[in-house]
């Protein structure tokens, strides 16, 4: 489980202190699919840097099963269990993605194992096994390859940052299966996808909403999502065919 207690973060801006997330307080359950959601600038990509160790809190602390986990950095906390995929992922030039799997998992794997894991995110595993994490592989590949990575590393928390961010319709259905999939599987683990889209918004047992930094509303999807679509005309088509929710914070429902 996770636990942020009064976690505050600010930056400097033109030499004055800005807030980005204001004392906010929020447990995760284990066994869960929680969505965070709200308005540009609310501090939903903030809050998950926060999480993994990318970045370091003014003030509050962060909790896993208990463990004050505040002062670790990205590479401990990765190894205490928190996975996080980037909104664009990284390219590794030189490095196929057996290797990048292997790394993941931590120990020495077969061939065999990291296909396994290429094809529960619906890649061909002949197809890409050798293949190089470069140029020549497409936004939506390389979305799937970092989830088989993550799920390689069978973390206690997983963390999505917009995974839709740059990938076509194809490949955004694709991903929903792949998240449908780890929703079903979920055993002692959690996972947390920061998103606006609807279809992702629907798979969710818990949805956090973030406005303005601060913690606008949390609650089981049944509750919170008719607060936020409120009538079929609030949902706007931001292209590419994906949906995304015109919430009733937002006072234009504009579109990333």
């Amino acid at each position: 489980m996770l636990e942020l207690r009064n976690l505050s973060f600010e930056v400097d801006e033109n030499g004055k202190d800005k807030e980005i997330i204001h004392n906010i307080s929020l447990t995760i359950p284990d066994k869960k699919l929680v969505v965070i959601t709200g308005p540009n600038g609310g501090g939903k990509s903030t809050l998950a840097k926060l999480i993994a160790g990318i970045e370091k809190p003014t003030s509050g602390n962060v909790f896993l099963d208990g463990e004050d986990i505040t002062d670790m950095s990205v590479t401990d906390r990765a190894k205490a269990g928190i996975g996080f995929a980037f909104q664009q992922p990284i390219r590794f030039k030189g490095i196929e993605v057996f290797d990048l799997i292997r790394l993941a998992t931590g120990t020495k794997i077969s061939v065999a194992d990291a296909c396994t894991y290429l094809s529960s995110v619906g890649l061909c595993a002949h197809e890409y096994i050798n293949r190089e994490v470069n140029s020549s592989l497409s936004g939506g590949e390389l979305k799937r390859i970092e989830i088989a990575t993550v799920l390689a590393k069978k973390s206690k928390l997983s963390i999505f940052d917009e995974p839709e961010a740059g990938i076509d319709l194809w490949s955004f259905n694709n991903l929903i299966e792949v998240f449908e999939g780890m929703r079903k599987d979920i055993k002692d683990s959690s996972i947390v996808i920061i998103s606006h889209q609807e279809r992702i918004l629907n798979i969710a047992d818990e949805i956090i909403v973030l406005k303005d930094g601060d913690l606008f509303m949390q609650g089981p999807r049944e509750e919170i999502l008719p607060k936020l679509s409120g009538t079929a005309s609030s949902v706007k088509d931001c292209g590419k065919g994906m949906p995304q929710i015109q919430s009733s914070f937002s006072e234009k429902g504009e579109c990333d």
